[in-house]
């Protein structure tokens, strides 16, 4: 019998083309990219034997790549029409022109179990289980692929809150002196992907760069590799993270990610998409993984306060927490939305005595005003509900006035903390006409260049764009994370080349 070879690389990208010559192309561009370990879904293929022979030319002339192969049948959500003899007949073939493995589901295996032991004389076989709808009770399903002699175990099942990933990475944890592969898919399963491998999973699976994935929340290799470090996380890596939904807009991780790897730091931030109902869930998750600190952001910035044990006294005042982090076995928080607006105007204004105009009454606009307020600016907000921009100027003694009549005045600032602008409606903008003051502050930061901004520079007046205010929040968050002195800039040049 075979066996799985020990060196396998963690990562395994899932290929899943309509032709072998499209195969055959996107296999050579990602081993040229780095990627050496590849699924070849040969259920894609209308007639899966045509990828036989794209596996035997790529071995041949990649000899160090290792290929997995799979040819799913539609009973098991594959594509594979054909019986289950000619499914492990093409299997069989996969193994002779020296695919370093092949993946056989459970289903089919239950109906041909004489002819797994076989193919496990041709090379190792990895027996699959699949859950597109749920996660399921996790040891009853190894129990039953292990009814099977093979060289591997696969359980991948959807994610639908978080401490479904919990439920795998302990369950990781727990076998890993077992051949076994698992991991959640769905985008609240995404973080699984990343950290199963160091937990013990054998590998784990990510998407090529251009084609599109073969399985819900898959990563692309290129990030798993670069971004992520998945190759060399491990066991005692540090886990933070961005808490939102939607989450997959964040620049966060690409900000963190590229700090911790300029400081040298073992840890890494992951995108945890939370939806607004399953924060309870999230904590227990983020508790037991455990995480050491995360950014909050909508739809969690006001509920988070009752999951904390010690908040600061200015993210009470405002009402609202953005950073959070555990320190002495305790959950603390605080808002650091502040320092992303006062230091970058301190930087073009005396603050004390100034004329701020603050345009919102959310969340941003309420840290925005008592920062201000607190550096003894003179602020007024305005905005087009007359009501809540009062009920925001009243909590920092400041003056409310309408769009109208803020136009007719001048102020030093203006602080934009609506989503006016921001993608993908790019053409709004809270003042078409006039801006009256001498700088202008846009919290929105997707497009860099806003219409109030571009319209700013054509009055010339003076701008700070909401990258600014990502950059200092996300600075002072990864002081308080960490201890050390923030990566300006290798953060900025991180969202500057993603935009």
């Amino acid at each position: 019998m075979h066996s799985l070879p020990r060196t396998l690389p963690r990562i395994c990208v899932a290929l899943g083309l309509p032709s072998p010559s499209q195969l055959q192309r996107a296999a050579e561009r990602e081993y040229k990219d780095g990627s050496a370990f590849l699924e070849f879904r040969l259920d894609y293929l209308p007639d899966p034997s045509a990828g036989i022979e794209v596996l035997r030319k790529f071995r041949r002339t990649y000899p160090d790549a290792c290929v997995l192969a799979t040819c799913r049948h539609r009973d098991a959500s594959g594509h594979f029409n054909g019986s289950i003899e000619q499914q492990i007949k093409i299997l069989a073939d996969a193994l002779a022109a020296d695919a370093t493995l092949v993946d056989l589901e459970v289903e089919s295996a239950d109906q041909a179990k004489r002819a797994v032991n076989p193919l496990r004389q041709l090379g190792p076989v990895c027996i699959s289980y699949h859950n597109f709808e749920k996660t399921p009770a996790l040891e009853p399903l190894l129990r039953r692929l292990r009814k099977h002699e093979a060289d591997a175990y696969k359980i991948a099942v959807t994610a639908r809150k978080p401490t479904d990933n919990l439920k795998l990475i302990e369950f990781v944890r727990a076998h890993h002196d077992c051949p076994l592969i698992a991991l959640a898919m769905s985008e609240i399963g995404t973080a699984s992907r990343i950290l199963v491998a160091p937990m013990g999973s054998r590998f784990t699976y990510a998407a090529p760069s251009l084609e599109t994935r073969t399985a819900p929340g898959q990563i692309s290799a290129n990030l798993m590799r670069s971004l992520y470090r998945v190759e060399k996380l491990t066991k005692q890596t540090r886990i933070y993270g961005v808490v939102a939904s939607p989450v997959a807009h964040s620049k966060s991780p690409l900000i963190h990610n590229r700090a911790f790897h300029a400081r040298r730091l073992d840890a890494v931030y992951l995108p945890f998409l939370v939806p607004a109902l399953q924060l309870s869930d999230w904590m227990e998750f983020a508790t037991a993984l455990p995480v050491q600190g995360f950014s909050v952001t909508i739809p969690h910035k006001q509920s988070i306060l009752r999951h904390l044990d010690v908040v600061d006294p200015l993210a009470k005042r405002i009402g609202a927490v953005n950073t959070v982090w555990r320190k002495a076995g305790k959950w603390r928080g605080t808002n650091t939305d502040t320092e992303g607006v006062v230091k970058p105007l301190a930087r073009h204004l005396r603050l004390a005595r100034s004329s701020v105009l603050i345009a919102g009454y959310g969340g941003a606009a309420r840290a925005a005003a008592i920062a201000l307020g607190d550096a003894s600016a003179k602020v007024t907000i305005t905005g087009r509900n007359m009501k809540d921009a009062q009920a925001l100027a009243a909590a920092v003694k400041g003056e409310a006035v309408t769009l109208r009549e803020a136009s007719g005045r001048h102020y030093d600032a203006l602080v934009h903390a609506t989503p006016l602008g921001m993608f993908p409606n790019v053409e709004g903008c809270i003042f078409t006409d006039v801006i009256p003051a001498d700088i202008v502050l846009d919290m929105v930061y997707n497009p860099q260049q806003t219409k109030l901004l571009q319209h700013a520079v054509q009055q010339g007046l003076k701008v700070i764009p909401g990258i600014e205010m990502l950059l200092e929040q996300a600075a002072h968050q990864f002081e308080i994370w960490t201890s050390e002195t923030a990566p300006r800039a290798v953060m900025r040049e991180s969202i500057l080349g993603s935009s």
